[in-house]
């Protein structure tokens, strides 16, 4: 497998980014966490998605560690300053799955609060699905597990399209069209900063491509299964979408209607948050996540 990994100082003086780099090895790759909070606080782990990195989870950090909180957050194998294959097909659902999993057992976390939009969600609830005993509460954020039984949304499909037809797959505008508000120059830069060239973006390229669309997709089946422990997942389980992404809206509805833990739970919708809610409304999300573990302690 030939690999990329975008030079440190790429990463220098990022806006509102104080925080130190962390690494563990799997499988012959470096992936890159932040860790920040006391050690033996309450563990939150924080898993962005397509195309954004930790850097999307810098506004809620502080809000979680003011509340002795553990933030962790994990940039997924070819994102931030995680390692990057170079081929696209190095790039699965399943070495989601697995890479992700085998930076959480290095790290070494338990009684994890989950905390997962986009990707996030598809590769966390996976997780949740086939370990429901490490994870101890669940916040889902404009997210889904899909099984490709269900047609995805004309939002989705003209993302795929688009994902995969545009000559310049510009990370930094990519997330600024998922908010509500306008990124500044430099915020967009921080999103752009782990991929010097295009070589850099082939597992940005290919995610899209991943999403089970179809009932016959590779993923579906495993899916299927993590659905299956999913529907008997009592421990705590809160959908805290926002009010303005088409990409995932009415997603939360099977979340609420068929896991346990989520059901007879009030409806928490972030005002003002478009697809990256956590960078429209990072505060606020954080604040959510909080007040949830604080009312559904362990």
């Amino acid at each position: 497998m030939d690999i990329l990994r975008t030079p440190d100082e790429r990463f220098a003086d990022l806006p509102d980014f104080p925080f130190a780099p962390h690494y563990v090895e799997v499988d012959g790759l470096r992936m890159h966490y932040l860790d920040e909070g006391p050690a033996d606080g309450p563990v939150v782990l924080l898993l962005h998605g397509e195309p954004s990195w930790s850097y999307l989870y810098r506004r809620m950090i502080p809000v979680l560690v003011d509340a002795g909180l553990r933030a962790v957050a994990i940039d997924l194998v070819g994102f931030g300053r995680s390692d990057k294959p170079t081929r696209r097909e190095d790039y699965t659902y399943q070495a989601h799955v697995d890479w992700t999993w085998a930076a959480i057992e290095a790290i070494g976390l338990t009684g994890i609060t989950l905390v997962c939009q986009d990707w996030g969600g598809l590769i966390g609830l996976r997780l949740v699905g086939e370990h429901p005993d490490r994870f101890a509460r669940v916040v889902a954020a404009n997210t889904t597990l899909p099984t490709g039984d269900q047609r995805p949304g004309e939002a989705f499909l003209a993302w795929q399209r688009f994902s995969q037809e545009t000559p310049d797959f510009a990370v930094g505008h990519i997330v600024n069209g998922g908010c509500v508000s306008t990124l500044a120059p430099e915020v967009i830069a921080a999103y752009d900063a782990p991929f010097p060239d295009d070589s850099y973006k082939a597992g940005a390229r290919q995610f899209p491509t991943l999403v089970p669309t179809s009932p016959d997709d590779p993923a579906a089946p495993a899916n299927r299964a993590a659905w299956e422990v999913l529907r008997t997942f009592d421990r705590p389980f809160l959908c805290a979408f926002s009010d303005s992404d088409p990409i995932t809206r009415g997603a939360d509805a099977p979340l609420r209607k068929f896991i346990p833990g989520a059901q007879g739970r009030p409806e928490v919708t972030i005002a003002g948050g478009g697809h990256f809610l956590q960078e429209d409304k990072g505060p606020e999300l954080a604040a959510v996540v909080v007040d949830f573990i604080a009312a559904n302690p362990v």
